[in-house]
């Protein structure tokens, strides 16, 4: 089940509010000695996240499925930026050797006992998830406060939070996304397609800025370019990952005015920061955060 995006800032009893986190959702999956995590489109995890796969197995209950988020903390926030050094690996003990401790945030139950509960109102799911599974170490239950007027975006945005997730108490789960669940976010960022590069210049290595873009029915429109928030070792390592997806014309629906422009095949979706959009649908200031790759690129949209 996937969240809107909304500009609404009021709820009433009918709704709770959860944190919005930055990481990467997961299905978990428990079937006897069987664990399964698995991303949003379809990617085992398991093998990263050896830490999460011992929890979930060391849980009394046999048969499961949760579904919750991958985040890195620092300093209590979530950071999208050092759970980079965790994503891209899919072996445990060089996933365990970057040193960056993961925590799997639980926020809905989808099956319990070989009984469905998708059908079930939200408060109750959320009331079997917190009975069923046993908390501690990297595993959390997300926590969430009852609507009662407006929602408390500046005071989560000013402890450092991404924002809120606004949920109708009453939805059913389903596998869509649904106005039932709305984002409310404390800044603009959102994910993008990489449709191609500049070439560096002056003493910069890899490549200048990235060229992005979003679909719009069905074609890859535009958004601006990145340049900032690259070291030196990622804009090598990207660098090789786009020369490995070159193709001879432009991925984008419109022109894009790059003199030294190098197209690439769609593939890559970027996590970028950014303070708006400009009137003709460009990025305002741009940063590049890191790679997702918990996605199809096909599903990346402008987002309000």
């Amino acid at each position: 089940m996937l969240a809107t995006s909304g500009a609404r800032r009021e709820f009433d009893g009918n709704w709770i509010l959860e944190r919005k986190l930055d990481g990467i959702r997961a299905l978990a999956f428990r079937d006897g000695d069987r664990i399964r995590l698995v991303s949003r489109n379809g990617k085992s995890l398991e093998a990263g996240y050896p830490e999460l796969v011992a929890a979930l197995a060391a849980q009394p209950v046999q048969r499961f499925v949760a579904d919750g988020e991958i985040v890195a903390l620092d300093h209590g926030v979530t950071s999208f930026e050092r759970l980079q050094r965790r994503m891209q690996l899919r072996d445990a003990r060089r996933a365990q050797a970057t040193g960056v401790e993961v925590t799997y945030y639980l926020f809905d139950l989808l099956h319990l006992d070989g009984y469905d509960t998708t059908r079930l109102p939200l408060r109750s799911r959320k009331k079997l998830l917190r009975q069923a599974i046993r908390y501690g170490g990297p595993l959390r239950f997300t926590v969430h406060r009852n609507g009662d007027g407006p929602a408390p975006l500046a005071e989560v945005c000013a402890r450092g939070w991404e924002g809120l997730i606004a949920k109708r108490a009453d939805s059913p789960y389903v596998q869509r996304r649904s106005p039932d669940w709305l984002k409310l976010k404390c800044s603009a960022s959102q994910e993008l397609v990489i449709g191609g590069f500049t070439a560096p210049a002056g003493s910069r290595v890899g490549f200048g800025a990235l060229l992005l873009g979003y679909y719009r029915d069905g074609l890859l429109h535009y958004a601006g370019k990145v340049g900032t928030g690259f070291d030196t070792a990622t804009l090598h390592r990207l660098r090789a990952s786009l020369d490995a997806l070159a193709r001879p014309d432009s991925p984008f629906a419109e022109p894009v005015p790059e003199r030294t422009a190098h197209w690439v095949e769609p593939s890559l979706i970027a996590q970028v920061t950014f303070t708006g959009w400009t009137h003709d649908g460009r990025l305002r200031h741009p940063r590049f955060l890191g790679l997702r790759d918990d996605k199809p690129p096909d599903e990346v949209t402008r987002e309000s």
